[in-house]
């Protein structure tokens, strides 16, 4: 057999001399440790391979062993409840030997010896393809684990075991293909983590994503299986977003990606999410949730990866026909080690020093968001909210631009909207969505055919208070017309009493359609109403002093989920003191 051996190293970047049957993107081990690395270009005199693992000790002339298949996830029952490093390897695992993770250790993604009870949904003489379905696991407490026919396999069932318990190594079905072959099929499948999976067909986005954060919901929303930008300098709560938004979206199964943040973070995602209970089924949160954990102090180039095990798990999920929603937190860490990598290569760089392939390398993440109908006939989709974290919080720098392209929701998060304890710290100026018109159809039908127009309405007073708030920065708010200070009363009643959201508050925390648009129907009738007063002469500080507008921002809090009937009373006060007044 030919041998490959070390001739250069630079930091994640090894070089070997003349090599033999090495391939583009080939899956090698490098060293005595074994490290895990990843080819990644090949020429007549040299090959670059990028180590996943700390090359700490490495020498030249160390073994470089090929193994002819691509960096690729294990999928099989079992991901769900668990924690991988970048490169799926479980932590409470590797734990075990240690707070540190040890170099060159080979540890089975998934527990080999687990026994799962699996139920058979095929028989002998039946005819399979891919993506069929051909056995079910209760994976954990919420989520079924459908077991599908692997990629490029079709063929007649031959064989089929019992139902029973068996681990994923266990041979459960065979198939004889179309062309004589015998396949046999397990619990388990692997896949190439850069290749999408393939689906039958993408669907038009028709659907949102139901978060239950009424900034999102109403005013930015976001299409199952489309994709969000959530950009914003350090402090301005892109974690706590996404955290509000895995707990409350109406996905079935999410996955997050810790991609470079800081460890005592992931620490607190961790803790939090062990805590939590799933509002949907009362069961631990972890049931329906996969974490991905690649802090900054983990080897920059298995950060690079840990972004495509993500969506290749999502991905599986979705093929099952479940709606999968993954947390990149965060994209631009990502990009950092695509521009450490790339300065080890010695390429050219682009902008701000990173590579000039970073739009590309971006686009071909974005764009595996989808809604899809599946190989096996069912529906799923997989939606990604990628947040971005720009130097000095600068929406202009590449990672941020190149993101805009490929998003079509976008979550500028605004620091001083954060320091004035406004969460979500959503700037509404800068933000949009736009996925309005395609999801224009589902709200007349299922919330109400005015909501776009109301949406519209509550903007359009955003808007105007911030030209406003120039003038009154300069010479101060008494110069303002009464039409004009009623203004910036309604827009402190939106901004204070509907999009400012208390994440701990537990009739705040998640609110549904029904009750959002009667918010933004009693915000809409107030400023009617009010309009009315002020033809009459009557100065808004006589509004202001009735209490009204205090009561409509106290509505999230006083007006309980399960009472939304309580609403329709908030219709009589407005009326009676507009009667009062008069």
């Amino acid at each position: 057999m030919n041998q490959n051996f070390v001739y250069s190293i630079n930091g994640p970047v090894v070089k070997v001399k003349n090599p033999k049957d090495l391939m583009m993107m080939e899956m090698v081990y490098v060293g005595h440790k074994r490290l895990l690395g990843e080819v990644i270009s090949v020429a007549e005199d040299y090959a670059t391979i990028q180590v996943y693992e700390s090359t700490t000790g490495l020498k030249p002339n160390e073994p470089v062993e090929n193994t002819g298949s691509l960096l690729s996830a294990t999928l099989g029952p079992g991901m769900l409840a668990n924690i991988f490093d970048g490169i799926e390897r479980p932590l409470r695992v590797m734990a075990n030997d240690g707070i540190f993770i040890a170099d060159g250790k080979a540890i089975d993604s998934l527990d080999e010896n687990r026994k799962w009870d699996v139920c058979i949904t095929v028989k002998a003489g039946d005819r399979v393809s891919s993506g069929d379905i051909f056995a079910v696991c209760q994976e954990t407490s919420v989520v079924e684990h459908r077991c599908m026919i692997p990629h490029k396999t079709s063929g007649v069932v031959i064989n089929v075991v019992s139902d029973g318990a068996y681990t994923i190594k266990d041979e459960l079905i065979k198939i004889e293909t179309d062309n004589g072959e015998t396949i046999g099929c397990t619990l388990v499948q692997k896949w190439p983590i850069r290749h999408p999976r393939p689906v039958k067909e993408r669907k038009m986005l028709h659907i949102p994503l139901q978060t239950g954060q009424r900034v999102v919901d109403t005013f930015f929303p976001l299409a199952k299986g489309g994709a969000a930008a959530v950009p914003g300098g350090f402090g301005a709560g892109k974690t706590m977003l996404q955290h509000q938004l895995a707990k409350w979206c109406d996905a079935d199964i999410i996955v997050y990606v810790g991609c470079g943040e800081r460890g005592n973070e992931m620490t607190q995602v961790l803790e939090e999410f062990s805590q939590l209970l799933d509002p949907r089924n009362n069961q631990p949160l972890t049931d329906r949730t996969c974490l991905i954990a690649n802090t900054s102090n983990m080897p920059v180039a298995a950060r690079e990866a840990s972004i495509y095990t993500g969506i290749t798990i999502a991905e599986y999920y979705r093929d099952m026909g479940y709606h999968v929603a993954i947390m990149a937190d965060s994209t631009s860490r990502w990009a950092e080690a695509l521009r450490e990598i790339s300065g080890r290569l010695e390429e050219m760089p682009a902008e701000e020093g990173f590579p000039a392939y970073l739009a590309s390398r971006i686009s071909q993440f974005y764009e595996r968001a989808s809604y899809v109908e599946n190989l096996n006939g069912s529906t799923g989709s997989v939606t990604i909210i990628g947040a971005v974290s720009p130097q000095g919080g600068d929406f202009s720098e590449p990672v941020t631009q190149n993101t805009k392209r490929f998003t079509r929701s976008f979550w500028a998060l605004d620091k001083s909207l954060a320091y004035t304890r406004h969460f979500p710290a959503i700037n509404w100026n800068q933000s949009y969505s736009e996925y309005l018109d395609s999801l224009a159809k589902w709200y007349g039908e299922n919330v109400d055919r005015n909501f776009l127009s109301l949406r519209k309405e509550m903007l359009s007073i955003l808007h105007e208070e911030t030209e406003l708030m120039e003038i009154v920065k300069l010479i101060g708010s008494e110069i303002l017309a009464d039409e004009q200070k009623l203004v910036l009363e309604i827009a402190r009643v939106i901004r204070v009493g509907f999009l400012q959201q208390d994440a701990f508050h537990p009739e705040d925390t998640c609110v549904s359609f029904e009750k959002q648009l009667k918010m933004l129907q009693l915000i809409s009738y107030l400023n009617k109403r009010s309009k009315d007063v002020i033809e009459k002469h009557i100065p808004v500080s006589t509004l202001v002093k009735s209490d009204i507008f205090e009561k409509l921002i106290k509505i999230k809090y006083d007006v309980p989920n399960n009472k939304l009937e309580m609403l329709d009373s908030y219709f009589r006060q407005i009326d009676d003191v507009i009667i009062a007044i008069d």
